[in-house]
């Protein structure tokens, strides 16, 4: 009799497993660039790695220790090459580097017509009493998208801290990822990206709102300088019956 109930259990879980990969969204995989070596591609990289993708990180210093100790703790496919070599054959390129930088940084790397381009850079500076606030007119979300016309340029992982990115869990609940851009399909390929690793993503319209939602890492940042730490987590509203 134990062994009948030992046979089944081990039948329950095969049938278990094979409904997990039925049920199991099946993403494709993607070449993805991602520009800089700091701590959002650091986070992130091997965040993505880990779903199967394939990460070319883009550096101005490829043979430097930093950059080869981050492809080998990305591992898989992972390699580094320049910055404007890694987005040649990328399908999505992460703008991993800070805002100062961004303009010289998207001015070189050469055409990415028809490329996603992940905008994670927020353009603050600190105020005298110790605050933040954001200091362009629009966003950089749409400077990102003026300056790479046939580009979709799609705003996200700028709401949140590295720490966050590379360990989802660490925060002690759901997060979400605010995401604007004025492509459908960019959009709904980096959401699928967000989703994938752990943490959650809001579709909060075209690129026109960057500016809102960078409004919301000004309010994310101020809380932590003022010790009141938070992280978004936009719950859905139910369908009304």
């Amino acid at each position: 009799m134990k062994a009948k109930m030992q046979y089944a259990g081990v039948l329950m879980g095969v049938f278990c497993s094979l409904a997990c990969l039925v049920a199991a969204p099946q993403l494709q995989a993607e070449t993805i660039a991602i520009i800089g070596t700091g701590h959002v591609a650091g986070a992130l990289g091997p965040q993505f790695a880990g779903q199967g993708n394939r990460i070319i990180y883009g550096s101005r210093t490829p043979a430097s220790k930093k950059a080869q100790d981050l492809v080998a703790r990305t591992g898989a496919s992972a390699s580094v090459t320049s910055e404007q070599k890694a987005v040649i054959g990328a399908d999505i390129v992460l703008l991993a580097v800070p805002w100062s930088a961004a303009k010289n940084v998207v001015k070189h790397l050469g055409d990415l017509a028809g490329k996603i381009v992940i905008d994670p850079t927020n353009p603050y500076k600190m105020l005298g009493g110790g605050l933040v606030e954001h200091t362009v007119k629009t966003s950089a979300g749409e400077l990102i998208q003026k300056w790479l016309p046939k580009a979709h340029v799609v705003k996200a992982f700028n709401t949140l801290t590295y720490l966050t990115m590379a360990d989802p869990a660490s925060s002690g609940g759901p997060v979400t990822i605010p995401v604007v851009g004025n492509d459908p399909a960019a959009k709904a390929t980096v959401m699928k990206l967000i989703n994938s690793i752990g943490l959650q993503a809001a579709d909060l319209g075209p690129i026109r709102y960057a500016h809102e939602v960078e409004g919301m890492l000004v309010l994310w940042a101020n809380a932590r300088l003022s010790g009141r730490p938070f992280d978004y987590y936009l719950r859905p509203t139910p369908p009304r019956r």
